[in-house]
């Protein structure tokens, strides 16, 4: 077959859940060798679409599937997909379409081995002998580049890093020989530098084996790295699609100039970013105003938070006796200063110690050795009671607003739970009342105070976790991952929420995250980290354009650029 042969046809494809469309009337043309991305946000209707081709779709008056999707990859005049039952399908899943997963932590099997789960593909299609899948299994563990081969295959997912897991998921995809991969989000929760070597990766094997890829993301710098045609969803529909240089650099509708324009920018730092919903209202602003920095000399003010040769050290391996015989040091002579109305971003890849080194600010994690002082007071110091008392004044949002809320409580239960706790406010009505004034600031509708937590999108559940860290008036404001899972669009949302409240209540900020440009967008100063240590701190600026370490310039080449 020749590059251009289409091998994927949809046609006025339709689903509804119990009467209501999700995808309404999406039509494209895939060809061999050739990458689609998709585009869109949330709740667009991107992967619904994509699990219609798989067959993946719930079955029965729940959901319908109609209109058509051909696949030519038997070189006649096409199969047609939609309706075909549950053994039909499986010919297909696996063999001729396969699909990697957003999420390779939940979509491996936890009880067993990577090599195990990926010879069971191998035989359930083409019926080898274990000999023989295990050979070829590992030639394949070797083409996408997974360290030691033989020691992964006997492995289970949880003693590999997510960039090896995510590796593991596209020699899965790719045992049987595809004719279609559909990669589903499959960077979205990796470092940018894993994320950059995968999708490298997947265009190299694509390239190799001539296989066509559908590519689905909410981020068009992402797609830019790997697109060959783009189709952007809003709500069900295709609102615009092409090939990817005219969209990415000319893009005709709002919605798609809202998902390019939100993305924080390399050049500058804006004080709001602009927004999809900007965008779609028309009323976004042609001229973005420079944000100021805050504070001048901080040399010469005294700091909010002083660490000092900060470790934490975790025992991997214990005698019998009790004595430890292997140890990690997560955190390895750190220190640093942060001033009041400040924000300092903390970067780093995963497992380079960020996350347990905002956790031991706070005692949610204990110190090996040396020192943090808050507001004058060392944390090792401080009793029980005490150290509960200072945690009204330091809080954390953490990355996952999913887990880090109780399904059980109300909004409003979950957001007087901490005033109950410290005693604030004369009475549960003082206390409601500061509720709703705070869910407002938020951008939450008072209306919703009674409403449980799946009842709100993520970007929405990760308003309430701001609110939930902000209800006891913080001076110091730890974000883990904040904005990581969201949206672009969500993420430039919730960006603005927190630099609108820093202003407005002169809180000060740890913000943690591996993305660098969202890191410079809210940061008046970076700090970078690498294995447990410090190997930059500078100005945001200068430290975005002029790095002095090979690991931050490292960290910089590999965000995505629309170029």
């Amino acid at each position: 077959m020749k590059e251009n042969d289409i091998i994927l046809e949809v046609k006025d494809l339709t689903v509804s859940f119990d009467g209501r469309k999700v995808v309404d009337g999406v039509s494209y043309t895939l060809r061999r060798g050739r990458t689609m991305g998709i585009v869109g946000e949330s709740g667009s209707g991107k992967s619904v679409s994509t699990m219609a081709i798989m067959g993946l779709l719930p079955t029965g008056k729940h959901c319908q599937v109609g209109g058509s999707i051909r696949f030519f990859g038997n070189g006649d005049g096409g199969e047609e997909l939609v309706g075909k039952n549950e053994d039909e399908m499986r010919s297909f899943r696996g063999n001729r379409i396969a699909m990697i997963f957003q999420e390779p932590m939940t979509s491996l099997n936890p009880v067993q081995k990577c090599g195990a789960q990926v010879v069971e593909m191998l035989q359930l299609h083409e019926h080898v002998d274990y000999d023989e899948a295990r050979r070829r299994t590992l030639e394949l563990f070797n083409e996408v580049l997974l360290p030691r081969p033989e020691q992964i295959f006997d492995s289970y997912p949880h003693e590999i890093s997510g960039g090896q897991k995510q590796r593991v998921m596209i020699a899965m995809a790719l045992i049987n020989h595809p004719d279609i991969v559909i990669a589903d989000e499959p960077t979205t929760a990796l470092d940018v530098t894993v994320q950059k070597t995968i999708l490298q990766l997947l265009r190299q094997l694509q390239q190799k084996h001539d296989i066509a890829v559908i590519f689905i993301t909410h981020d068009l710098g992402v797609i830019a790295q790997v697109a060959d045609e783009i189709v952007v969803m809003y709500h069900g529909k295709i609102v615009e699609q092409g090939e990817a240089y005219p969209i990415l650099h000319a893009p005709q509708h709002p919605y798609t100039k809202g998902l390019l324009a939100c993305r924080p920018p390399l050049q500058g730092r804006p004080k709001r970013l602009p927004t999809v919903e900007d965008f779609m209202q028309g009323d976004h602003r042609s001229a973005i105003e420079e944000r100021q920095k805050s504070g001048g000399d901080r040399e010469k003010e005294t700091p909010l938070l002083s660490v000092r040769h900060l470790d934490v050290t975790y025992t991997l391996e214990k005698s019998i006796f009790g004595k430890p015989l292997k140890q990690l040091k997560a955190v390895d002579d750190i220190s640093f200063d942060v001033y009041r109305g400040e924000t300092l971003g903390l970067v780093g890849e995963s497992g380079c110690g960020k996350t347990t080194l905002g956790r031991a600010l706070l005692r949610l994690v204990e110190q090996s050795s040396g020192q943090v002082v808050f507001d004058g007071r060392r944390l090792d110091s401080l009793s029980r009671s005490e150290m509960r008392q200072l945690r009204r004044r330091m809080q954390i949002i953490f990355q996952d607003p999913y887990s880090s809320l109780n399904p059980r409580l109300t909004v409003g239960q979950t957001l007087m739970e901490p005033l109950v706790s410290h005693r604030l406010l004369s009475d549960n009505n003082a206390r409601r009342t500061k509720v709703l004034d705070l869910m407002e600031r938020v951008g939450l509708s008072p209306d919703w105070i009674d409403r449980y937590p799946h009842e709100f999108s993520g970007g929405q559940r990760q308003r309430i976790c701001i609110a939930r860290a902000l209800v006891l008036n913080p001076e110091l404001v730890i974000c883990d991952e904040s904005v990581s899972a969201l949206d672009v669009s969500v993420q430039a949302q919730v960006l603005n929420l927190l630099n609108e409240l820093k202003e407005q209540f002169n809180y000060t900020y740890i913000f943690i995250s591996h993305d660098l440009s969202v890191v410079h967008f809210l940061s008046d100063r970076i700090m970078v980290m690498r294995q447990g240590r410090l190997v930059e701190l500078d100005d945001a600026d200068r430290l975005f354009q002029h790095p002095t370490d090979n690991y931050t310039k490292t960290l910089l080449d590999a965000i995505p650029r629309i170029e």
